[in-house]
């Protein structure tokens, strides 16, 4: 899958977007109420509104959107005429924002008609701007919704959801508070390990996911101790964003496939569920990835190049569970007052995400999946 996006990126990259907006009448701009808000994002509102005729904001967009947030959004909305779609925020802002821009077109499918698998043909020039360093979504041709009916979540797939221009700006993410820029972190980190290890990486995937693991490790828990250091911003920025072109090119899967359930029923944020998922899933997948697994923990910055491969890879789970642990994020579904009468449910849900079970590189059996979800209640295991 080819990634044609034009790619902006730096502090100040944004001060003067005039270019691309030359020949643009009516503009949709997507975010939510905490992001519009930042006087960064208010600099770039002003200077689309100095450029085209005609600007309309949503800035109602939920974490974690259902289809039916998305139909809410659409209903009132006229789109006759929108010829560009602006996405500023985290992924699901961005995830809106992609849809948004197929939705917005003549002769545009249903959100129903997306849902049932119909692809779309064409979208308006889109610039999508993440102000979270985590889901990637610049990157990917996926936008993520929620169903709760079937307390899950479902990916709605179509390169034509690639965009025009992707910005980069490690200003816009500094305002992120300390357990989002861990979450969505970790959530990148998913990504990129993940798609190194998964039946389908490539060459192609594999490099996005080293060049993005290298600049994760160096840089996430500096922007943790540091929010103001904005060359550790940026770089986790490009981390986010190889995670994502490698997510268009290969794929996640077993992290993925038993957090959506977790984010489904239980509305526990993505990246947090991811983070509860990183060490117990890749300590499973671990031994049919030892050789990717030595490879991925030759990046960190103090990687002991005397380790034989297998001692590299316990060594990388390892180093998964200490990190989840020092950044403070839940390592349980107990410490979320979640029980485990739910474990029959969890488990066939997350073996139904079939596209990304497919991913895992090893066999993997409802029980081996219901052995993964019991070790996130320790209480059970005493």
């Amino acid at each position: 899958m080819n990634i044609n996006s034009t790619l902006i990126s730096g502090y100040q990259a944004l001060n003067d977007i005039g270019y691309l907006l030359q020949d643009k009448q009516s503009v949709l701009l997507v975010s939510d109420k905490n992001i519009v808000a930042i006087p960064a994002v208010q600099q770039v509102i002003a200077q689309v509104k100095s450029h085209v005729g005609s600007l309309k904001i949503i800035d109602s967009v939920p974490p974690e959107p259902s289809q039916h947030d998305v139909a809410a959004i659409l209903a009132p909305l006229e789109t006759q005429g929108i010829d560009m779609v602006i996405g500023i925020g985290g992924g699901s802002v961005l995830d809106v924002a992609k849809l948004l821009s197929v939705l917005c077109v003549d002769n545009a499918p249903t959100l129903d008609a997306l849902l049932a698998g119909e692809k779309p043909l064409t979208r308006t020039t889109t610039l999508l701007i993440p102000t979270t360093a985590g889901t990637g979504s610049e990157a990917t041709p996926n936008a993520i919704l929620a169903i709760p009916e079937k307390e899950t979540k479902v990916g709605i797939i179509s390169p034509v959801m690639l965009p025009d221009f992707v910005a980069l700006v490690p200003e816009l993410t500094t305002s992120m508070p300390a357990h989002i820029a861990s979450s969505t972190g970790i959530d990148a980190l998913c990504h990129l390990i993940e798609c190194f290890t998964a039946t389908v990486s490539n060459p192609v995937s594999d490099n996005y996911a080293l060049i993005g693991m290298k600049k994760l490790f160096a840089s996430l828990e500096t922007t943790i101790a540091e929010p103001t250091n904005l060359s550790a911003r940026l770089d986790m920025l490009w981390a986010s964003y190889y995670g994502g072109a490698a997510i268009a090119h290969a794929g996640t899967h077993l992290v993925h496939a038993m957090s959506y359930p977790l984010g489904g029923k239980y509305h526990i944020p993505h990246g947090v569920a991811n983070a509860i998922l990183l060490a117990p899933c890749m300590r499973f997948v671990r031994p049919a990835a030892v050789s990717k697994f030595a490879q991925a923990y030759d990046l960190l910055p103090d990687a002991d190049g005397s380790l034989s491969e297998e001692a590299k890879s316990h060594a990388l789970v390892d180093y998964f569970a200490a990190l989840v642990k020092r950044l403070k994020l839940p390592a349980s579904l107990d410490e979320l007052g979640i029980n485990a009468d739910h474990l029959p449910y969890l488990v066939e849900a997350a073996l139904d995400v079939q596209r990304l079970m497919k991913n895992v590189p090893a066999a993997v059996s409802a029980s081996d999946v219901r052995d993964i979800y019991l070790t996130l209640f320790p209480t059970l295991n005493h």
